[in-house]
């Protein structure tokens, strides 16, 4: 059974930083290209960092770059997201999750629980 399980978030001033963290079971992960999603309210779920399955080639949405920094450990089946000058447009449930996204028999997308991230004064 795969799972997804992140971890990391909260609440955090404007300016400020959180690591995000997601542990995956699973070897369909440690074989894959990696990413991290958020989806705020009343918006679509988005691809903000994207990570190769060997670490070595990451790409970032316009609206991230240059603040976010996307990791994975594949000994630990573990991928991060450092976040730093974050901004109130930056809150959203952060999913981590393969890229593109891993799908049931059903062709239904799977996500896990997410981590809720609030950026406010």
């Amino acid at each position: 059974q795969v799972q997804l399980v992140e971890s990391g978030g909260g609440l955090v001033q404007p300016g400020g930083s959180l690591s995000l963290s997601c542990a995956t079971s699973g070897s369909i992960f440690r074989i894959s290209a990696m990413g991290w999603y958020r989806q705020a309210p009343g918006k679509q779920r988005e691809l903000v960092a994207g990570i190769s399955s060997g670490g070595g080639t990451t790409n970032y949405a316009d609206s991230v770059k240059g603040r976010f920094t996307i990791s994975r450990d594949n000994a630990k089946n573990a991928v991060y997201l450092q976040m730093n000058s974050l901004k109130p447009e930056d809150t959203a449930v952060y999913y981590c999750n393969k890229n593109p996204p891993l799908r049931d028999l059903a062709f239904k997308e799977l996500w896990g629980q997410g981590t809720q991230v609030t950026v406010s004064s």
